[in-house]
């Protein structure tokens, strides 16, 4: 039995409890807060313990093995680091953190320590990107040559509005398209040079486009977009390869459609898909659980989520300079 505790009681951390309160073998023992009413509300519904402090919960608790970091960007560092002192193994949320050089301190404290550090990149974990991955590894569409990928929604509400402070969320391209940005480096291996153009500054200050051409080592070009200017969250995709095209749109009834230059019909075949039990979300809490337990490398490493960073820090820089920036392994101090 692994206990686990979640740091946060918004939306993020609210997924991270019910998920927890539904897995075998795993007891939620507890939900922090600042907000302690709101850690409150959340916790009786899922029949846990409410606290506003993540020493608090620690002084109160015994026994707990795993903590889940649902917090905004600017403490995840803190977060790990403390959890890590106390030999507790760590969940973050998405971006690992505000800075590359921050993101490498956490991921080597967390060795040095020896506990693990899984980083919540869900869209592996989403079926429709699976299944659209295994097209392309398959080789049905051919080798892949161009990509575009579209992510938003509405403006993001948080607790002191800490969206709309870009030093401290790094805005969409840092906190939304990096999901974008990860789920193309594990598609299409590592990138080479990233250009980027943003309405940041220019435009209302709660509304936000980004426009990002990243190209692969590979050769392969994607475009990847990103909105916080539209009511209704939805994404979409579309593969280009040289025999073919996977296309996904969220917002369709049969979202994932793969179809054939060769092919008379000009209509895709629809890939089959079967209702899911579990949410994306699930799917991947339960991974990060059974690596605990099997020390098996998780999908998505904390290595991974330093690369997806360094893309977005990249791609900020850019939208700075007006100017495109290879990627050289080079870890940048400058916060953008």
């Amino acid at each position: 039995m692994l206990t686990t505790l979640v740091l946060g009681a918004g939306t993020m951390g609210s997924t991270h409890a019910a998920a927890f309160t539904k897995m075998e073998n795993v007891a939620l023992v507890g939900i922090v807060d600042i907000n302690l009413a709101k850690a409150q509300v959340l916790a009786k519904k899922l029949g846990t313990e409410a606290f506003q402090t993540y020493d608090e919960a620690v002084s109160s608790i015994n026994d707990i093995d795993v903590v889940s970091v649902c917090v905004p960007t600017p403490v995840h560092k803190h977060y790990v680091m403390k959890i890590a002192d106390d030999n507790r193994h760590v969940i973050c949320e998405k971006p690992l953190a505000r800075s590359l050089s921050d993101a490498r301190s956490m991921i080597n404290y967390c060795i040095e320590k020896g506990v693990k550090l899984f980083v919540g990149h869900v869209v592996r974990f989403f079926p429709e990107y699976v299944r659209a991955k295994q097209i392309v590894d398959e080789g049905k569409i051919g080798d892949p040559a161009i990509i575009r990928t579209t992510r938003g929604g509405v403006f993001p509400v948080a607790s002191n509005d800490w969206y709309s402070n870009f030093i401290s969320s790094g805005g969409l391209v840092l906190d939304m398209i990096i999901h974008d940005f990860d789920y193309l480096r594990w598609c299409f291996g590592e990138v080479d040079r990233v250009y980027a153009k943003s309405s940041r500054a220019r435009v209302f200050e709660k509304i936000e486009y980004a426009l990002v051409t990243l190209r692969f080592k590979s050769g392969v070009i994607a475009h990847v977009e990103g909105t916080w200017a539209h009511q209704g969250f939805s994404t979409k995709f579309e593969i280009a390869g040289k025999k073919g095209l996977v296309e996904y749109d969220s917002a369709k009834t049969t979202p994932v459609v793969a179809s054939q230059k060769e092919t008379a019909s000009n209509e895709g075949v629809a890939v089959p898909e079967s209702p899911m039990k579990d949410s994306p979300y699930f799917t991947e809490l339960q991974h990060f659980i059974n690596c605990i337990h099997t020390n098996d490398e998780p999908v998505v490493s904390a290595e991974d989520a330093y690369k997806a960073m360094e893309i977005s820090i990249a791609a900020l820089e850019s939208i700075e300079s007006g100017k495109a920036v290879v990627l050289n392994n080079k870890e940048k101090e400058v916060v953008l």
